[in-house]
């Protein structure tokens, strides 16, 4: 099997070692990638700070056509990115094409966000003092981005992290997750067919034990991280001085009440609380149903969960495939046992075979559990019910997350409540809490993060607002 080179100052590149990588559903090999040394490191970081200044000052029709360019080869090259994914992620191919799409629109919205994104002018003479004087607002990159993505999203986080930062004309260098490495160094491929200028961007798979030099590195002053809690936090206290990004994750709640639309909530619920196996931060991980119709909810629930068909993830028909790793499915077994041994109830699921954990629908589960108080990341549902509005909010709320909440209701005034008293990042009313377009803001508060990603606002996150004050003009 052909190495793959990672991808240095947008050239390809060999070290001394090599990883390999693996399919999560049978183990098999699918790729070879080559890890860089030490040395082509320090030269990844070298050739970013370098070419700082060039690259903000590159014209925003280069930018642009470059994010263009991208947009346009992750298209044509979908089918074969998509297989990719499911190849080194284990995701079923019908989510893996949805993944691509995503990140083809992410290249593309932020090509029109380059070209919209304009410095503005203020009058000053609104004050006696600031008569004849004019303000010139623009933003400016904070300096060259260290974007740290993880396994579940491979290619969609990733560009979520390299888009904007070809947008405002900031150099990055992007160190994918060791387990799926291979979707981030096509991105790094179709890349380096654009004009963009040595040194821009670099896609470096190094091993979790060495992205500390990265992360402490002064000459990358942006941390933009997604990833487990207490990484997230620890790079951020380890780097006080640098503008840090966090999306961290979450245990995604929705709320059931009795105005809505029963199996359409069901629907939404079973099929986006197993999407990706469980492993997004938005996944539903937590449903709060107003009790008067709790009972009528819970069998249509069950019903659409036991429905989902698991299997090899490259079955166009398979919408649950493994988890990244036998060992990540046999801790969601083991915190699924430890809540039924407390007294949970399984109504649905609650299996595991190899890699591959059953769609699992959870009642009576105990406060305390760790299906409720943790993130699962896996395919796993507790149901509870509830007694109207105030117990459903103060339940959502209980929760060291806040990333995003889904609030299935009819009444413009229970979504503008739930707007003003969730504890989270996003509510998503008449829908899961997995809802998110790629344009708009994306992050949350609490053990979830800081910071917002979403085209615009990780573009203004990356820069910083500059001034020009003219003075003597004839306004």
């Amino acid at each position: 099997m052909n190495v793959t080179p990672f991808w240095l100052a947008g050239r390809a590149a060999t070290g001394d070692e090599e990883l390999t990588v693996t399919h999560p559903y049978d183990g098999r090999v699918v790729g070879t990638v080559a890890v860089p040394t030490p040395q082509q490191v320090e030269e990844a970081i070298a050739k970013a700070h370098a070419v700082r200044r060039d690259a903000a000052a590159l014209p925003v029709h280069v930018r642009a056509e470059a994010l263009m360019h991208v947009s346009r080869r992750l298209e044509e090259r979908a089918e074969e990115i998509a297989k990719l994914i499911t190849a080194e992620n284990g995701k079923p191919l019908m989510w893996a094409r949805v993944e691509v799409k995503r990140a083809v629109s992410v290249f593309r919205f932020a090509a029109e966000e380059t070209r919209r994104w304009n410095p503005t002018m203020q009058r000053l003479d609104t004050d006696q003092g600031g008569e004849g004087r004019l303000v010139y607002v623009s933003r400016v990159p904070k300096g060259p981005v260290l974007g740290i993505s993880p396994f579940n999203f491979p290619l969609n986080l990733t560009a979520h992290k390299v888009a904007p930062a070809i947008a405002v004309g900031a150099p990055i260098v992007v160190k994918p997750a060791p387990a799926t490495p291979l979707s981030a160094l096509v991105l790094g491929e179709i890349l380096a067919e654009t004009d963009l200028p040595e040194g821009m961007f670099s896609v470096l798979p190094v091993p979790n034990e060495r992205a500390s030099d990265l992360v402490e590195d002064e000459r990358l002053p942006i941390v933009s991280f997604t990833g487990s809690v207490p990484v997230g936090w620890s790079i951020n206290e380890r780097v006080p001085r640098k503008h840090v990004t966090l999306e961290l994750g979450g245990n995604g709640a929705a709320v059931v009440l009795p105005d809505s639309d029963l199996d359409w909530a069901a629907q939404r619920i079973g099929l986006f609380s197993n999407y990706q196996a469980g492993q997004s931060c938005i996944a539903v991980q937590r449903v709060y149903v107003d009790r008067s119709v709790y009972e009528e909810f819970l069998p249509k629930l069950a019903e659409v969960v036991g429905g989902l068909v698991t299997g090899d993830p490259s079955d166009e028909k398979v919408q649950v495939g493994p988890l990244v790793s036998e060992d990540a499915a046999r801790r969601v077994e083991s915190w699924v046992d430890e809540a039924v041994a407390a007294g949970a109830k399984v109504v649905t699921g609650g299996a595991r075979e190899g890699a591959t954990y059953a769609p699992t629908v959870l009642s009576d589960v105990p406060a305390d559990a760790r299906v409720l108080r943790e993130e699962v990341f896996g395919p796993v549902l507790a149901v509870q019910p509830v007694d109207g509005v105030d117990e459903a909010f103060a339940l959502v709320n209980d929760s060291a997350f806040g990333l995003q909440a889904g609030v299935f209701t009819r009444s413009l005034d229970v979504a503008f409540r739930a707007q003003r008293e969730l504890e989270v990042g996003g509510v998503i009313i008449g829908d899961v809490p997995s809802y998110r377009a790629d344009q708009m803001p994306y992050g949350g508060v609490k053990d979830s993060g800081v910071g917002r990603e979403g085209l615009r606002s990780a573009m203004d996150d990356y820069t910083e607002e500059k001034i020009m004050v003219l003075t003597g003009l004839p306004l």
